[in-house]
């Protein structure tokens, strides 16, 4: 049996700053990594995390809760949707999402935190330009 762990949510075992507008904290709960985000108005997947990920859409999946703000998500299959506090999603893989209006967006994700803002595999397996 494994033993109990308890940790400061601002205590990160790992900070991923976007390109812009906020970052990803990672908090590291023996096999499963929780992650909290912090989306300052303006930030948008496709242009603050796009170029860290190396993907044409987020091709993490979340299961999060929203605590403050305002998030919209676009599948790639179109779908739409508006996230609030209080909100707690499921979202597959393929998506762009954006903060609307001018609050930051701080949100819990339990099972996208591992590979969240961090270059793809592929990325990462690319040598680098001399």
């Amino acid at each position: 049996m494994g033993r109990a762990i308890i940790k400061k949510a601002n205590e990160a075992d790992e900070r991923r700053p976007f390109v812009s507008h906020g970052e990803a904290i990672v908090l590291n709960m023996g096999a499963l990594s929780i992650g909290r985000g912090y989306f300052e108005p303006g930030w948008r997947w496709s242009e603050h995390v796009k170029p860290i990920a190396g993907t044409e859409s987020c091709e993490v999946v979340h299961t999060l809760s929203i605590l403050s703000g305002r998030m919209h998500v676009v599948m790639n299959d179109g779908q739409e949707l508006d996230l609030e506090p209080g909100d707690v999603a499921f979202i597959p893989s393929g998506h762009d999402a954006w903060v609307v209006g001018d609050e930051p967006c701080r949100v819990v994700d339990f099972t996208g935190a591992e590979d969240y803002a961090k270059a793809s595999k592929e990325e990462q397996e690319q040598p680098a330009l001399q």
